[in-house]
């Protein structure tokens, strides 16, 4: 869940990408996950300005044992729908690029706007 008086990020895609960087490769985390989480994350944050209509996503993260989650708020409430095959899509490709990247993601409504998150394990 994120709280908009605890945002540790500014809504810079630079900034966030960074700290995620350092943070990763400080940790010992492999150069291919930390690119993935990087793509992973811009994704978010661009989804957040785009279909959050947020200005200023709130983006946090957080390296436990060997898991790493990023979790990027925003201000409305529609959870994200990512494109399948079946359907003809004009948005929800992104989302199947995080897919692919990661682990686990997921959205999650909050009392205002929404969190979707992602999820990248060190051993796998």
């Amino acid at each position: 869940m994120c709280n908009r008086n605890l945002a540790l990020l500014s809504p810079s895609l630079t900034v966030a990408r960074d700290a995620l960087r350092d943070a990763m490769a400080r940790s010992g985390w492999h150069p291919d996950a930390i690119a993935d989480a990087e793509l992973a994350l811009a994704e978010l944050i661009v989804n957040a300005w785009r279909h959050g209509r947020t200005t200023s996503p709130v983006v946090l993260f957080l390296i436990l044992g060997g898991t790493l989650r990023v979790s990027v708020c925003d201000d409305s409430s529609d959870l994200p729908q990512p494109c399948t095959p079946s359907r003809n899509c004009e948005t929800g490709r992104g989302l199947q690029l995080v897919e692919g990247l990661t682990h686990r993601w997921g959205a999650e409504p909050q009392k205002r706007g929404k969190t979707v998150w992602f999820e990248l394990d060190a051993a796998a």
